[in-house]
Parts: structure tokens; sequence; C-alpha cells
């Protein structure tokens, strides 16, 4: 509670000065209980400019290591991502899914929100990138609705290898929650799970207005890594949405006309 208070006393009204950042439909997050809020993920920034716009506390989770660097730089790391609400995990070795599920679990449990990006990682082009599962797991064994929600704007400002994001305006498009209930008991069903992400992939998609690449985002960066063909190379062999869906009619939205902090519509 002392890193979120700090964040909202000092640290918030520098962001919002420096980068003016605007929200879209901030009233559907809900103003009580537990939530999921399920973003894109275009830079590191995103778990800075989030809180930014949401009047309830919300945490995240993130690598061990921005908690274990030594030093000046280390401790301010450590400090500014509690300060954003951000929980250690180690995301190392085959349980880190499960450390994971059960840091969400016990957050929704407790009836507050948790934020957490289905792609695992960074995009690496600015593409949305295949779901992982595990948010729907989460939905499902929580009961706790989806809220699907886009940055806008953060790979502009921080691409990858800046370190220092440059100034301009940051966006956040939020969309009305999802209800898995119908589903309930069926955590198991990996088709079920599947389903369930790509139908929470699809509501990103849709305000984002970004193109899709059905691969896992971690696996497009090891392509690139190794100079293998990037997969939205091979045009004709991914469908164009989520679930193979038909591509919706989106464009990426941008900020509002009158210079203001919210954007309706």
């Amino acid at each position: 509670m002392f890193y979120w208070l700090m964040k909202r006393v000092f640290v918030g009204p520098l962001l919002h000065l420096v980068y003016r950042p605007w929200v879209r439909g901030a009233e559907h997050v809900p103003t009580e209980g537990a939530a999921i809020l399920a973003s894109n993920h275009l830079a590191v920034i995103d778990s800075f400019f989030l809180p930014l716009v949401l009047d309830r506390e919300i945490v995240f989770i993130g690598k061990q290591e921005y908690f274990t660097g030594r030093g000046l730089k280390g401790r301010l790391t450590a400090g500014f991502m509690r300060g954003v609400g951000t929980i250690p995990v180690d995301r190392g070795g085959g349980k880190a899914s499960e450390a994971a599920l059960r840091t969400g679990l016990k957050r929704l449990r407790e009836g507050g929100l948790f934020g957490i990006y289905p792609e695992g990682t960074r995009s690496p082009d600015g593409r949305l990138y295949r779901g992982k599962t595990g948010i729907a797991r989460l939905a499902l064994e929580s009961g706790a609705p989806v809220v699907p929600l886009a940055m806008i704007g953060t790979d502009v400002a921080q691409p990858l290898g800046r370190k220092i994001p440059k100034v301009m305006r940051i966006g956040v498009v939020i969309g009305e929650p999802l209800d898995f209930s119908r589903y309930r008991g069926m955590e198991n069903d990996r088709f079920i799970l599947r389903s369930v992400t790509d139908e929470i992939m699809y509501a990103i998609m849709s305000l984002s207005g970004q193109e899709y690449v059905d691969v896992y985002a971690a696996t497009q960066k090891a392509r690139i890594a190794s100079g293998q063909p990037a997969a939205h190379d091979a045009p004709g062999r991914l469908p164009d949405a989520p679930g193979g869906r038909p591509r919706p009619d989106v464009q990426v939205p941008g900020p509002p006309e009158d210079g203001s902090s919210t954007s309706v519509g």
C-alpha cells in the first residue's frame, strides 16, 4: 500500500504531466470486487501507464530479476516496480505458470484487480500475438470477469531497446467485461481453454486495431533471433484473427481531439 500511495501522490502526477495519458472506457472497470484486466503488451511501460488511468489499485506479476538488482539502480528499479503494483514471480522452470496462477488467484479471491498480458511477453513488432491459455484457466477457476483492454502508443514511445520513453501521449482503451461463467468447472478442458483465450484475444484486437499473428510472441522472438523468416511473412498460412474469426474492421485508436484525458466512443 505504501508504494501504491507513493505512485498516486508523486510518480503519477509527474507522468500525467509529461505524457498526458488518455483513456476510453474506464467505466467498464468494476468499482469493486475481483476482475482480471487482460491487455496487449507492447512495452515495459505498459505496467506504468495502465494504473495511472484507473481509480483502483491493480497488480501485475513481474520477473524476479526486477527485484534482485544490486546497487542504487537495482534498488530504484525494485522500488519503482513495487510502486506500479508488480508482484515478483520466479518465471524460470516448469512451475512458472503455476506460480503466476496462484498469485493471480490469491489477488482475485481478495476481491482485487489483477492485470495480465495473455501474450506472455512483449510483442516484438507491435502486432498482436497468440494468447496463452493461463488467462482462461485463471478466469474459470476464479469466476472473475475478464476486462479486455488495449495499450496504445507505448511501443512507439518505448521501442525494444529504448530505456527512457519518448515524450508523447499514451492511450488506454478498455472494453466491456467478458463473462465466462458458462464454462464453470471446465478449466481442465484444453479446448475450452483455447476457445476462451481466443475470445479474449479477439476482444483485445477489436480494441487495439493491431494486426494479428497466430504464433506465440516468444516463438516469434526466437525465430527472429535465429535469423528465420517471421511467421507473418508467409501470407495465407495464418488466420487473420484469434480462433479463425474474420478480422475486425478497426483502426488504431487515437487521443481525444480536444486534448482531454478521456475519449468517448
